[in-house]
């Protein structure tokens, strides 16, 4: 019975002993190299500045999806058969993506936006029929703080299939406005009324310089355009500033703002349907 054991233990040292130490070795020096590359990925990351939540999940996913393929790899140099483990896991993986796809879209797109940047926390936004100031980002949704003091929470996955208007991505930002003017005024003069008014306002860019020009003549005004630069941060003092200063100047400088009229005729019917 001892001479039988000891056959079958020097068969299976002779046969498996190659592959365990296989094993053995593939496993340790896989396990140090998974550790130095995620320590170079994680590196990266820090470097982009990514947000330290996306950091810390994808250095804990990247790390388990590694090492589980490591590990698979082991098995399969001892001789186990993986082919229904990896089903299995495919057909689990399957169930769980087709449940949670709202949630895996918003989270991809969270990664998107994160990794990619197209707005930052404090920058203005319009996105999805929303215009404010993002407040907060994270990995399924962004809030932003609309100007009525609003809190929106709009899904990621939605903002990286739609499109983006960051309004602060640059420092300057052109305001447009549109004046009109009677057609018996002085078209030279209302262009410098409104360059005076420019001038005084020490938030306008001089560069670009503004425009003021002959936008269109409409039906009851002749509509001028004024399009001067400002930083972003001036952008609605001036807007607003500059609708009523120009009023105020046109005013003083008998400068007429038509509005639409319409002309009401009457008519008297007489006794016999004519019209008087």
């Amino acid at each position: 019975m001892n001479v039988d054991i000891q056959k079958w233990t020097e068969m299976i040292f002779i046969n498996y002993s190659p592959k365990i130490i296989g094993a053995i070795v593939t496993l340790v020096v896989g396990w140090i190299l998974i550790g130095w590359f995620l320590k170079v990925i994680f590196r990266l990351m820090e470097r982009r500045k990514l947000e330290q939540s996306l950091q810390t999940f994808l250095h804990s996913l990247l790390g388990i999806v590694l090492k589980t393929l490591l590990l698979l790899s082991v098995a399969g140099m001892l001789g186990l058969k993986t082919t229904s483990f990896l089903a299995a896991l495919g057909a689990i993986g399957l169930a769980v993506g087709l449940a949670l796809q709202g949630s895996l879209s918003n989270f991809a797109g969270g990664v998107l936006i994160l990794m990619f940047r197209p707005f930052r926390v404090g920058d203005t936004v319009e996105a999805q029929g929303y215009i404010g100031t993002v407040r907060a980002i994270t990995i399924f949704n962004t809030v932003v703080i609309t100007a009525d003091n609003k809190t929106v929470f709009i899904p990621n996955g939605s903002l990286v299939n739609g499109a983006i208007t960051n309004y602060t991505e640059t420092d300057t930002r052109r305001i447009d406005l549109l004046f009109g003017v009677g057609y018996q005024d002085d078209i030279n003069k209302v262009r410098e009324v409104i360059k005076t008014i420019l001038a005084e306002k020490k938030e306008i860019l001089d560069q670009p310089e503004p425009l003021i020009a002959v936008h269109s003549l409409g039906d009851n005004s002749v509509n001028f355009a004024v399009r001067p630069w400002v930083k972003n941060d001036d952008y609605w003092k001036v807007y607003f500033a500059l609708q009523e200063d120009i009023k105020k100047a046109f005013d003083k400088a008998n400068i007429s703002i038509p509005f639409p009229q319409r002309d009401v005729h009457l008519y008297q019917v007489s006794a016999n349907n004519k019209i008087e």
